[in-house]
């Protein structure tokens, strides 16, 4: 048996505390992070100041396809791709910078922010797994999250061919299609 190591410990510690700051769930921290579940909780109870919410994680990917959230997981995927591609980040490390960028992008241009880091870590799993791909929009050419098997040679994005129902929302188009094309 292998003594644990208490400088590793202090590490996953740090990291899970950053990502409990992030809003990450309790599923996320147990799936990624190699501290028992008493200590993970603990954790959380001392950084939020109150219990994780209980429940289960959505596993659908059909969140990512309504017409809003379509266009902030795109957004996020754009920001981890970059970085996946022209940096060292990879896993957790990636989709944690990726959402910062997210955090970041929608921030300065006054959006609402659609997406949680355990969306982002979601969706970066169901991309990874093959349920998900991107496509690429005919009129822009920007990257969206569409499902996997979907036919996309005459895709329109919802950036494009924004829904009648999306109302003010509307104003705020122009800002996301520039960080996503």
């Amino acid at each position: 048996m292998r003594a644990k190591s208490i400088v590793n410990e202090g590490r996953e510690i740090r990291l899970a505390s950053e990502l409990v700051r992030l809003g990450a769930r309790l599923q996320l921290l147990e799936a990624e992070i190699n501290l028992s579940r008493e200590k993970l909780l603990r954790l959380y109870k001392e950084v939020k100041g109150e219990s994780p919410p209980k429940g289960m994680l959505p596993f659908s990917t059909d969140w990512f396809m309504t017409w809003q959230p379509n266009i902030h997981a795109s957004l996020f995927m754009g920001f981890h791709r970059f970085l996946s591609k022209n940096t060292r980040a990879r896993g957790l490390d990636a989709i944690v910078r990726a959402y910062r960028l997210y955090l970041e992008h929608v921030e300065l241009n006054d959006l609402e922010s659609v997406m949680s880091l355990t969306r982002a870590w979601t969706l970066v799993r169901f991309y990874e797994a093959r349920m998900l791909q991107l496509a690429r929009c005919r009129r822009c050419g920007g990257k969206f999250v569409a499902h996997a098997y979907d036919l996309t040679d005459n895709y329109v994005c919802g950036l494009c061919h924004v829904p009648a129902r999306a109302g003010k929302v509307r104003r705020a188009v122009k800002t996301v299609v520039t960080a996503i094309v």
